[in-house]
């Protein structure tokens, strides 16, 4: 999907004015939000207001998806559909940081960082709003389930003499 005229106008803008990581974080959202829109023509068929035999659904708008990165907050829209879902390959449901953040916080954790203090640190490392409470509760539940499943696994007790 090639940008729109005034599009590129304001990116233009916005590499002029913008210091390097401002230009990082406008290129990966603009990427990101191609590429989501490039898979949802796929799922649906048809491009945005095209008309074809193969199309199996209709757009309804978008909602908003931010995804907090090392290069701040990239705010994405997820086209909605009328009938069925969608949701892009290239995002993950529930995460709304990105793996290298999803580290930090596990790590922190990991050696006894308070919930504060973890917000602190996602917001020293580039993301505007930083990170709930719940959220960072929530990725290290994933952590704990993982590490309970692992120290109930069976023993291959053949390996050992």
């Amino acid at each position: 999907m090639a940008l729109a005229h005034d599009d590129l106008l304001r990116l233009l803008e916005s590499l002029r004015s913008a210091d390097g990581l401002e230009i990082v974080r406008a290129a990966a959202e603009r990427v990101l939000q191609e590429l989501i829109e490039a898979e949802a023509t796929q799922h649906i068929g048809a491009a945005w207001g095209e008309h074809t035999e193969t199309r199996t659904a209709y757009r309804n708008g978008h909602r908003e998806r931010t995804l907090t990165t090392q290069a701040g907050d990239l705010e994405l829209a997820i086209p909605k559909l009328r009938a069925g879902t969608f949701f892009p390959s290239l995002l993950e449901r529930r995460r709304r940081v990105d793996q290298a953040l999803y580290a930090v916080i596990i790590e922190a954790y990991v050696h006894g960082v308070s919930t504060r203090s973890v917000d602190d640190l996602v917001k020293a490392l580039g993301s505007d709003t930083g990170i709930s409470k719940s959220e960072v509760s929530r990725i290290c539940g994933d952590l704990d389930e993982s590490l309970t499943a692992f120290r109930n696994r069976p023993l291959d007790h053949s390996r050992f003499p």
